[in-house]
């Protein structure tokens, strides 16, 4: 893979109950600014989302936040910001991210980043992109997630290689090498067509 140049977070518009989440939110920023990798988001100032953006932009990072116009006052979007681009839709929101980013990192958060970060990977599944996507397991808070992961694949809903291309992390720059390595195996999302099962 090439070089990253922006990698999107997903994250909680809580800062959730542990402070090592907004910690981690801090180390990213730092990882992404180290690395000359500039951050795409949800264009929020609240929670994790307000947290991680603020880091970057205090460290330099060229940050680009996507907010639907009727989440502007909703989430109070970061107005400091010098590429803040209101969109319509939650469509439009996750279709401008998709296109802007080389990658997609989920951090702790809640069903709003765990639909996008799938939905990511489902585009990937489908090679609707070849960008990798990854989970930044801060204190283990996708532990479960990842036992849930390891069952699909065991009950044959999902690929080996498809659970695989799911990279994972409590590191940030762990997971980032994982990003720059990464290429996307060549695998059908189908297991068996034949028999009319995934």
């Amino acid at each position: 893979m090439s070089k990253l140049t922006r990698v999107a977070v997903f994250c909680g518009s809580s800062p959730g109950a542990d402070p090592a989440y907004v910690a981690a939110a801090r180390r990213l920023a730092e990882t992404f600014a180290a690395r000359e990798i500039g951050l795409v988001y949800g264009g929020a100032n609240v929670g994790l989302m307000g947290e991680i953006a603020r880091a970057a932009l205090a460290l330099g990072v060229p940050v680009t936040g996507v907010i639907p116009d009727f989440l502007v006052d909703y989430e109070v979007a970061m107005t400091e910001l010098d590429d803040l681009r209101v969109v319509g839709s939650m469509h439009e929101r996750k279709a401008a991210v998709a296109e802007l980013a080389d990658g997609f990192i989920a951090m702790p958060g809640g069903l709003g980043t765990l639909e996008e970060f799938f939905e990511a990977v489902t585009w990937a599944q489908l090679r609707l992109h070849s960008k990798p996507c990854g989970l930044f397991d801060v204190n283990g808070y996708y532990s479960r997630l990842v036992d849930f992961l390891e069952h699909a694949v065991a009950e044959r809903f999902v690929k080996p290689a498809h659970r695989a291309a799911i990279l994972i992390s409590g590191d940030p720059g762990a997971l980032l090498d994982q990003f720059e390595r990464y290429e996307a195996a060549p695998s059908d999302k189908w297991i068996d067509r034949r028999r009319g099962r995934i």
